[in-house]
């Protein structure tokens, strides 16, 4: 199994004075994060990309470039890209730029996007999003595959034999489909024979095992070998500590923040207690032992094989974060030998997902 902290740069007040923290600051967190993750040796680190409060992550490509720069081996994802939001065009010479920038370490995440804030600011409706997803990622991996195309488009003008560089430097891009309740996403994933990455953070587990379910019988259906198909998983939380104790108590702000936030918006909380939130939902909180335990039983509903964890402390302290972050790497991550990787191994999908099943990666 393989592990990727992520963050969705959220700006949120300073915990003593209630200001908001400065966006300089709150940048050079972010980078520090990302060194800590290559420094611990979690195999990725994410940036998500939202274009509404309280999130500072709308240019993902510019982050990832910055981070390349800063880093030599941790992959760089995109957790999400939304090219229901953006011009596949643009999207496409960002990230063939960013492809050779990080030495072919990216890994590209997709979705719709949520959110009515930005939709409405790239006037994306909820009838027509994920008919601008799919348009958005076809135009994407054809480009990605040969970066002169045409094609006719319904959401952009037409492409009439253009030619659109630099080049990208991986060929096939692994492309991950973001996914949470809609068989949209994974109906996509499967057309394309792209892996899944499911959400799985607002709520218990069963309706993402139900869609993870869904993608499996698809791919099947379609023809494709059922030792392809390949799953990640989110995680709603982080608290590892040598006494569960310790780390449920650590975890209780930010478990204040989680109930305070859902007041403010008028949501009934998926999870209304702490205890609860430590036992149903998918954060791994707790000693290691009930962290590994919790990883194997989210994988009996999931069988996934990348998980992401958050990669920022959010409300929890920064030191206790730190230090958590760091046992996970060293007592959790090391006692999982036994959960599969992706069916492709790690690295460049170049030097290994084609060498291993060239068909599922054919663009379209």
């Amino acid at each position: 199994m393989r592990f990727i902290a992520m963050t969705l740069i959220a700006r949120q007040p300073d915990p003593v004075t209630g200001e908001p923290t400065p966006t300089a600051q709150r940048f050079r967190e972010v980078v520090d994060h990302a060194r800590l993750a290559e420094e611990l040796g979690f195999d990725g680190f994410g940036v998500g990309e939202r274009h509404e409060r309280p999130f500072l992550s709308s240019a993902p490509a510019v982050w990832l470039s910055h981070l390349a720069a800063l880093t030599t081996e941790i992959r760089l994802f995109t957790t999400v890209a939304t090219l229901a939001l953006v011009d596949p065009v643009r999207a496409f010479e960002d990230y063939a730029t960013l492809d050779h920038l990080s030495d072919g370490r990216l890994e590209l995440m997709i979705g719709k996007g949520n959110g009515s804030a930005q939709r409405d600011l790239f006037a994306v409706t909820e009838d027509d999003q994920w008919a601008r997803n799919a348009e958005s990622f076809e135009v994407f991996s054809r480009l990605w595959a040969d970066n002169r195309i045409s094609a006719d488009t319904r959401f952009r003008p037409a492409l009439r034999d253009v030619e659109v560089w630099p080049e990208p430097l991986q060929r096939p891009l692994r492309i991950w489909h973001g996914s949470a309740t809609s068989t949209a996403s994974v109906e996509l994933a499967v057309a394309h024979g792209d892996p899944i990455f499911s959400a799985n953070v607002t709520h218990r587990v069963e309706p993402y095992a139900a869609l993870v379910r869904h993608y499996r019988e698809q791919w099947a259906a379609a023809g494709r070998d059922p030792a392809h198909a390949a799953v990640g998983a989110g995680t709603a939380g982080l608290l590892v500590a040598p006494r569960s104790q310790d780390a449920v108590a650590a975890f209780a702000p930010a478990f204040a923040h989680y109930l305070a936030a859902h007041r403010q918006s008028g949501v009934v909380p998926a999870f209304a207690t702490l205890d609860e939130f430590v036992t149903d939902s998918s954060a791994l909180i707790g000693s290691p032992q009930q962290v590994i335990d919790k990883l194997h039983r989210y994988h009996e509903q999931l069988g996934h094989s990348v998980v992401h964890v958050p990669a920022e402390p959010g409300a929890v302290d920064p030191a206790a974060h730190r230090e958590s972050m760091a046992l996970f790497a060293s007592d959790v991550v090391p006692r999982l030998g036994d959960l599969p990787d992706p069916p492709w191994g790690w690295g460049s999908p170049d030097a290994q997902l084609s060498a291993t099943h060239p068909k599922e990666v054919a663009l379209s």
